[in-house]
């Protein structure tokens, strides 16, 4: 299966959550004709992702007056290995100005496999017409620590285990699924589509088929996708009831 038939082609996306995310972003905007990718947070240096990146604040016109796609538009080099994100409402106004499909990413999770949200996280525009929360199932059977999990404090209070309990599918499943977890923030006009990640065998597809039906039992999302974004590839698509 095409990652366009399994994940949003048009209109803002948001992808937040761990393990993959970043890949997410990059491996959706090159499968579209034409795609902008942007954050509202900071962002690595993306460049060798997309055709270009412009620095501007002024995204609009960047892409207007574009021709090589996938554009990267971010409002400043912060540091020598990240840009810097735009506002929130920077973000909906550009949805707002354009037809070509806009993917953010819009929470961090410093290389972890699994995260939850703190208090000022996701930072997703309002007008969002999909969130992406991403987990890698590689966190299923780790300890819950820093080593794997970005704050592991919020996951062992969402999910109800103790730092050092190991990380099983009920729990990733019981994160995701939470409006204090995967669904914090996504409004009522946004479809949100969990991603499970780095389903690199059978093992592991095994795991994301348990995380992912445990998701529709606490959940009213549509679609859970199984995947391997580094190929990329959709391994399966898990539909609700």
């Amino acid at each position: 299966m095409k990652l366009t038939e399994a994940l949003p082609t048009e209109g803002l996306t948001c992808v937040v959550g761990a393990g993959g995310k970043k890949t997410t972003l990059y491996a959706l905007a090159n499968a579209l004709e034409r795609a902008v990718v942007t954050a509202t947070v900071r962002i690595p240096i993306f460049d060798p992702h997309v055709a270009r990146v412009v620095v501007t604040d002024d995204p609009v016109s960047a892409i207007e007056e574009n021709d090589e796609w996938p554009l990267g538009v971010v409002p400043e080099r912060e540091f020598e290995d990240r840009y810097r994100g735009y506002d929130r409402t920077v973000v909906e106004e550009l949805a707002r100005e354009t037809d070509t499909p806009v993917l953010v990413k819009a929470d961090g999770a410093r290389m972890r496999e699994f995260k939850a949200p703190n208090g000022d996280e996701p930072q997703l525009p309002a007008n969002a017409d999909a969130v992406l929360p991403v987990a890698s199932v590689h966190a299923v059977g780790e300890p819950l620590s820093d080593a794997v999990v970005h704050r592991p404090e919020r996951v062992g209070a969402i999910a109800g285990i103790e730092a050092g309990e190991e990380i099983t599918p009920a729990a990733v499943a019981r994160v995701l699924a939470s409006p204090e977890g995967g669904l914090k923030g996504v409004t009522e006009g946004a479809a949100a589509i969990p991603i499970l990640n780095k389903v690199d065998d059978s093992e592991d597809e095994t795991v994301a088929r348990e995380i992912a039906h445990e998701i529709h039992e606490r959940a009213a999302v549509e679609r859970v996708v199984l995947a391997r974004m580094a190929e990329p590839e959709i391994v399966d698509v898990i539909r609700g009831a």
